[in-house]
């Protein structure tokens, strides 16, 4: 089994998401794909990718969810992906040690050279955020571009996440959460970031920023809605 870093990272980099600004248009899903598993350079490794029944990895999906009742209702997009957590099961449970979470910045990566395919890693995640890759015959997850985030070639307002870079909303965000004056530490603050099924004590890095109420006499009805990612999770089929 793998053990993880002895102690907190310095650097805690992760996304923090807007739920009150994601209009589900999948541009992050999309950027992630041809980012991560493409390109003008490569094919997808999906089995089929043109046929009527395509299967594949993708790092990042977003769900639909409906809140309220009719009057007030609205409906809410869930972008997930890894969510880089501090104790980090999928890593503990990886019998041979191609998960880890890198001791510098706490991101959480797969050594596809020593993966074997064995999905301990899909069953310990309760966020459904790890993938197994048919066409290679291993796990695959979110890295937050880790390859291009410390890409000094680029300039550095480039150096994000592809989901990032490619959000028309402005919806997500990069930083570093162990600084408490970067962007999205502060953000994070102000407005209440929900750490998903915190209960379960994994303590995920990256973060949601709930749903405000789009109308004042909606406010009631939406409150028992506004905040409740735990419960979409659920609905997901997440846990």
């Amino acid at each position: 089994m793998t053990a993880l870093p002895a102690e907190r990272p310095q650097r805690r980099l992760g996304l923090l998401i807007d739920l009150d600004l994601c209009v589900g248009c999948h541009a992050c899903a999309v950027a992630c794909k041809e980012g991560n598993d493409g390109g003008a350079a490569g094919p997808l490794t999906d089995i089929e990718p043109c046929g009527r029944a395509p299967r594949g990895p993708w790092l990042c999906r977003v769900f639909t969810y409906e809140a309220g009742d009719v009057a007030n209702g609205r409906t809410i997009y869930l972008p997930k992906s890894c969510l880089h957590c501090e104790d980090a099961q999928c890593v503990t449970v990886c019998p041979t040690g191609a998960s880890y979470k890198r001791a510098e910045d706490g991101i959480v990566l797969i050594e596809a050279s020593r993966c074997i395919g064995c999905k301990l890693c899909a069953w310990a995640c309760p966020y459904g955020a790890r993938e197994y890759d048919e066409a290679e015959g291993v796990m695959k997850k979110c890295t937050l571009c880790v390859d291009r985030i410390f890409d000094e070639r680029l300039d550095e307002a480039q150096r994000i996440p592809f989901c990032v870079q490619t959000c028309p909303a402005h919806a997500r965000h990069f930083g570093d959460f162990a600084d408490p004056e970067s962007f999205v530490s502060r953000l994070a603050a102000e407005r209440g970031a929900i750490a998903p099924l915190a209960e379960l004590g994994y303590r995920p890095t990256c973060l949601y920023l709930p749903p405000r109420p789009k109308r004042d006499h909606a406010a009631p009805a939406l409150a028992a809605e506004a905040g409740t990612v735990e419960d979409w999770l659920e609905r997901f089929h997440l846990r």
